[in-house]
């Protein structure tokens, strides 16, 4: 997510984005990643349900979609390209389809989250600043990263409209913990910009890093894995100095993109060093190397860090027609990281995040609960004739990506 300042382009000759070419080359085969996610963790349902006082940890294959109109209903602003409207199409996309009607489907009303709750990630001063500005848009809000022209603008109602949102992802991480759902999802949250005290890039309450957080209280291992296009900064900073939570972020190169960071070498420091991992893709990168980098980097280390929980960030402003990003990533290359996701067998948080192309986002966040759903995909979601590279531009493409995913792995844990 984030605004489309830091957009200047390079990497590729001649600066030419379209092309149509070969599909995905796979470094690791579909059956070797699911082994893999067999293997992860094989204690996970134990040590949940006692961290949770419940023992039916992954005893269900229910996938929960979290749902009121409420979360679609605020404006940050008329002009604003983050337009929580856009729910509005995932959620009738979904029901035309009969995705809810499924005996594993379960729609869930988000709650209100708690101060104390917000408080996990974000200052008692910042979240009083909100507070203020959500009373009065008007008053002068700038030392919270709140302004009316900028990238968070204050709107009336937002410290509301954010408790609900976060709350949302909460309420899916209480049915998941508590073993009712195999995973959540809540496409209004995973505003993973946003800091202890300063709001950033259309985000206001850090709703993954609160829910990492609550959930490395209980003393669980926690697996962060941030799809967005944007650099999960806000999540990596509240958990950089912590080998409980591991945070990957795959994403467009700050070299071109907002926020400007997530390059290899922040991995973190002291006993965190080598858990913030982040994997800096090339502008254009299209789905044969965006899969690439995916099966190279987040298998293998969620494998090897043995987490009890899964949470992921799954914007879509990766998608080769968002209008504030430069990859050019498919729908077919979002089912197979989403299908990676629920085949490491983990309990699972999941979140929205980025997208601005209102199509994308209502059929691409559809695929995700419908692969969540362990159902069939209907073709009309997919695109019909993504982006792919050839020629010089297929080998700049596929160059620039091996050097991120080789220095992402140098730079993690061992």
């Amino acid at each position: 997510m984030g605004p489309a300042h830091l957009r200047r382009v390079h990497g590729l000759p001649d600066g030419r984005v379209r092309a149509v070419g070969e599909g995905p080359r796979g470094r690791t085969t579909a059956a070797a990643r699911r082994a893999g996610g067999a293997r992860i963790h094989r204690h996970v349902a134990g040590r949940v349900a006692r961290a949770h006082g419940d023992a039916r940890a992954l005893s269900t294959d229910r996938a929960g979609f979290l749902w009121d109109p409420r979360l679609a209903s605020h404006v940050y602003r008329a002009d604003h390209p983050l337009k929580p409207r856009r729910l509005i199409g995932v959620h009738d996309t979904l029901e035309k389809l009969g995705a809810f009607g499924r005996p594993n489907a379960v729609v869930l009303a988000p709650r209100d989250a708690t101060i104390t709750e917000i408080e996990r990630i974000h200052s008692p001063a910042y979240v009083h600043g909100v507070q203020e500005a959500s009373a009065d848009p008007d008053r002068d809000s700038s030392r919270w990263g709140l302004s009316a022209h900028g990238d968070t603008p204050p709107f009336a109602g937002m410290h509301e409209a954010s408790l609900l949102t976060t709350g949302g992802t909460l309420r899916g991480m209480e049915e998941v913990l508590a073993g009712r759902l195999r995973v959540a999802f809540n496409g209004a949250g995973g505003l993973h910009h946003a800091m202890r005290d300063r709001a950033s890039g259309f985000c206001i309450y850090n709703d993954p890093a609160i829910v990492c957080g609550l959930i490395a209280d209980r003393g669980l291992k926690v697996a962060y894995v941030d799809i967005d296009a944007h650099h999960g900064d806000g999540v990596q900073a509240a958990f950089y100095d912590t080998d409980q939570v591991l945070t990957i972020s795959l994403h467009e190169t700050g070299r071109t993109l907002f926020p400007g960071t997530g390059f290899a070498q922040e991995r973190g420091t002291g006993k965190g060093a080598g858990y913030s991992i982040n994997v800096a893709l090339p502008a254009y990168t299209d789905d044969r190397a965006y899969t690439n980098a995916f099966d190279a980097v987040v298998p293998p280390l969620v494998s090897r860090f043995g987490p009890d929980v899964l949470v992921t960030q799954q914007g879509i402003d990766s998608h080769f027609t968002d209008p504030l990003t430069h990859l050019q990533v498919s729908t077919r290359a979002r089912e197979h990281v989403v299908r990676a996701f629920r085949g490491f067998g983990l309990p699972w948080v999941a979140m929205g995040g980025g997208g601005y192309d209102l199509d994308a986002v209502a059929r691409g966040w559809s695929i995700d609960y419908l692969v969540m759903l362990d159902a069939p995909i209907p073709d009309e979601l997919h695109d019909a004739d993504p982006p792919a590279w050839t020629g010089d531009e297929r080998d700049a493409i596929d160059v620039a990506t091996d050097v991120a995913v080789r220095d992402a792995l140098a730079a993690a844990f061992t």
